[in-house]
């Protein structure tokens, strides 16, 4: 729930690496929230023997920034640190190291008055399994050929598994949340729900126990893992985000640049939330196409063109804006609109050149998002 800004932050924190044959870029953005509150992490080449893993996390933080920003910069360790994880047993060490942390958490001084938690989603690459680890709502998905093959699963309170535990623990599913409140049921932090006296941490009314998958690396058809919050997800499904991506790959290399316009696309579709997305590209991501760089370069001057069309119709008309021509332009069949995001996706492209063709009425396409 939480409080708005009367217009988004857009400003976006990027990122981005390469190791192990895996290249990486982050976007962030605290959008139409009061707070940035997300968090994450990517490590290409870990400590010690595991100089070929990588990591990469993000962290939804909700009530605050607190749990989000200190589970970012210690999950990792608290993993690796676990005997389980050192004697090889990644999926009980992964376990362990969630639990972990946020038992050390809680006994932390400013955690007295803190009311704040936090989802998690993580992966470990190895060099010949992918390792996914999910605490709440944020999402992993893997695309292979361009398709999802693998989702991880959102842990909401209705889910019966989750509702059940819940209710034993003398907790309710209100309104599709833990006692009307929380939106999710599992996560780190939020200690005022892990209080009830004789049950275990993963019994209370929001578990910090992650559901931990394991694939194996496929070379010929891996072609990336995306990890992101749920102000992504909120508006784009999982094969749209998938058709997105892979269709950005076919114009450019840059995965800062491709991060960046999931972002302001999932900002178009009406995501009021803090966005956050690490994208991993494997060996077998798609390459930049001249074909693909053709169609997104006649698609632009298509665009164009229908701008300057109904531009010109409008002259004189009073009242007419940047949000008004999107609606023109959104009744119009353009070609080759990019899958997944459709005309939200050229929405900056849009707005650059209603103001150079208009330039007196461009302040309005500020109110637009």
């Amino acid at each position: 729930m939480g409080a708005f800004l009367d217009t988004p932050k857009t400003d976006k924190y990027n990122e981005h690496g390469a190791g192990n044959g895996l290249r990486y870029g982050v976007a962030s953005m605290q959008g139409w929230r009061m707070e940035m509150e997300d968090a994450h992490r990517a490590i290409t080449g870990l400590e010690g023997s595991l100089s070929d893993w990588s990591y990469f996390a993000v962290f939804d933080g909700h009530a605050g920034a607190l749990v989000s920003a200190h589970s970012s910069e210690h999950l990792l360790e608290s993993i690796m640190q676990t005997e389980e994880f050192k004697a090889e047993d990644v999926i009980k060490g992964i376990h362990s190291g969630f639990l972990r942390l946020d038992d050390q958490m809680r006994d932390l001084p400013e955690m007295t008055t803190d009311k704040s938690g936090s989802t998690a989603v993580c992966a470990f690459i190895s060099p010949r399994h992918i390792y996914i680890a999910n605490c709440g709502d944020s999402r992993a998905v893997l695309c292979q050929s361009g398709n999802p093959v693998f989702s991880t699963r959102d842990h909401k309170p209705v889910l019966p598994a989750e509702k059940e535990r819940i209710q034993k623990a003398g907790g309710s599913v209100m309104i599709q949340r833990v006692n009307g409140s929380l939106a999710v049921s599992r996560a780190l932090g939020d200690y005022e729900y892990k209080n009830v006296e004789g049950r275990g941490p993963c019994e209370q009314l929001v578990s910090p126990e992650p559901e931990i998958f394991v694939r194996d690396r496929d070379d010929e058809h891996d072609e990336f893992l995306v990890l992101a919050c749920d102000g992504i997800w909120d508006v784009m499904n999982n094969k749209d985000l998938c058709d997105f991506i892979h269709s950005r790959l076919l114009l450019t290399d840059d995965l800062e640049a491709v991060t960046n316009q999931v972002i302001d696309t999932c900002l178009y579709k009406g995501s009021r939330d803090n966005m956050s997305i690490v994208l991993v590209t494997f060996p077998g991501a798609p390459k930049p196409s001249p074909e693909a760089q053709k169609m997104e370069a006649e698609l632009e001057m298509a665009i164009e063109r229908r701008i300057k069309e109904i531009v010109a119709q409008q002259e004189g008309t009073n009242g007419f804006d940047f949000l008004q021509l999107l609606q023109l332009l959104m009744a119009q069949e353009l070609p080759n609109l990019p899958p997944g995001g459709g005309l939200p996706a050229k929405q900056p492209f849009i707005a650059q050149v209603f103001r150079e063709v208009c330039p007196s009425r461009a302040d309005s396409e500020s109110k637009s998002s």
